[in-house]
């Protein structure tokens, strides 16, 4: 059964006080851990608003160095939380110090019910502005439907297309593969005057050169073998609305000079007819070719290139655009998590370290298809480098530990098997004691060849 109390961690190994807490806090859903394990446990599993923390924690009861490691553990784990660090009377400059640490507020013992009630209040309703202030920002980041974006030179995108869509300028959207250029001509297409009729898209890359024509002007009955009726190509079915020219790079020699005719003329004729048609038609092309080198080595028309670059806007890759890459993670991730039914809470921190380090080669349909791989293969509650797949060179200096502890687990299961699993002969290739490789094989749940 659902409960819609606000929750609130208390991280205290005093059960009395623990009771005093849980008992007078009835109006939130407590949960309490005694342990710095059993508080990033709980943070994991149930991402609590607020935390009330106190600073001795075991096994370091008289220090503060535990409850220092759990206020920075937590604080990576979850920046939004808000930390209220309990300490002792004579414990002011620690409380300093952890706050400067990460934690959102301080509070002496012993408790004040009603101090501690305004401290708490506050702290809420500091979480619950900056949450409603970050999901504004998430709509604000996203100018145009179906783009993902806050990195400057995408937003500067943005606000071209918007300011292009009104127009019957003819666009050129070039970039890398998967770097959404179809979808920007979608929100120029939806932000035009033409939104209530179609949008026709063809791929110059997917048909045959022998089918180009026919394709893009259709055909009357009867003009080749095959021909049984009369049949609009793309052009004639986008009268009234927008005509996409996905990959014109790969446009034929040939039609370009057709396609010319028909962008200046703003008439056809189909294949197999004499009679001229006129279209009213946006035209937006996409390519990921280097249009102005094609010019120059003669295979693209250069007449051609400049009527249909009025307006050229440059896509840059996703390795190239600041704080695109997790922006777009989340947003995959929500959605393939949503369609799968499963209650994922993000991404580990090697995932999110390895997701920055990572070139995206395959730019975001690449990133597309990885999250989604990643909601599949997932079976906790947050999605690891492993289960994206991103497991490589790019990511091996990302996390020295769990590298190292990889690298340990390896060579002791390698130098098994070279001897057969006999221990001391192992520990002998690796150089350490019997009993340190009993710990090892204890540490890395490495089962014995007998077991």
């Amino acid at each position: 059964m659902s409960n819609n109390k606000p929750k609130l961690l208390i991280v205290e190994d005093d059960p009395g006080l623990q009771s005093q807490l849980r008992w007078h806090f009835d109006q939130y859903e407590v949960v309490v851990a005694g342990t710095r394990e059993e508080a990033i446990a709980a943070v994991r599993l149930h991402e609590p608003p607020i935390i009330l923390q106190d600073l001795g924690l075991p096994p370091d009861d008289e220090g503060v160095d535990e409850g220092f490691r759990c206020i920075r553990e937590i604080s990576t784990l979850s920046p939004t939380s808000k930390i209220i660090v309990m300490t002792g009377n004579a414990d002011y400059e620690n409380a300093v110090r952890a706050v400067a640490m990460g934690a959102y507020d301080f509070y002496q013992k012993p408790v004040e019910e009603e101090t501690l009630d305004l401290i708490l209040q506050r702290a809420y309703h500091m979480h619950s502005l900056e949450e409603e202030n970050r999901i504004q920002q998430e709509q604000d980041i996203t100018p145009l439907n179906g783009v993902i974006a806050c990195d400057p030179s995408m937003l500067k995108i943005c606000r071209t297309i918007e300011k292009l869509a009104p127009s019957e300028v003819t666009c050129t959207l070039t970039g890398e593969s998967g770097t959404g250029k179809e979808v920007l001509a979608k929100a120029l297409h939806r932000l035009s005057p033409r939104k209530d009729n179609r949008m026709v898209a063809i791929n110059c890359a997917a048909v045959p050169e022998n089918l180009m024509e026919s394709e893009l002007f259709g055909y009357e009955k009867g003009a080749f073998t095959g021909a049984n009726k009369r049949t609009l190509g793309k052009v004639e079915t986008a009268n009234g609305g927008t005509l996409f020219l996905d990959e014109i790079g790969d446009m034929p020699l040939p039609l370009q000079a057709k396609l010319l005719r028909f962008l200046q003329e703003r008439v056809i004729e189909r294949v197999g007819g004499r009679e001229e048609i006129p279209v009213d038609v946006r035209v937006v092309c996409a390519t990921n070719k280097n249009l102005q080198q094609m010019v120059a080595e003669n295979t693209f028309r250069e007449d051609l290139y400049y009527r249909i670059c009025e307006m050229e806007i440059r896509i840059p890759p996703l390795r190239d655009r600041q704080g695109d890459k997790l922006l777009l993670a989340r947003h995959f991730l929500k959605k393939y998590a949503e369609q799968n039914n499963q209650t994922i809470t993000g991404f580990t921190s090697e995932a999110t370290e390895a997701i920055e380090a990572y070139s995206w080669p395959g730019n975001i349909r690449e990133m597309e298809n990885r999250v989604k791989r990643g909601v599949v293969m997932c079976e906790n509650k947050q999605i690891s480098s492993e289960d994206l797949g991103l497991i490589s060179e790019e990511s091996l200096n990302l996390n020295l530990r769990q590298v190292r502890q990889n690298a340990e687990r390896a060579a002791i299961l390698r130098a098994m098997s070279m001897v057969e699993g006999n221990i001391s002969a192992t520990a002998k290739l690796l150089g350490v004691t019997r009993p340190t490789l009993y710990d090892l094989i204890k540490k890395y749940n490495i089962q014995l060849p007998n077991d």
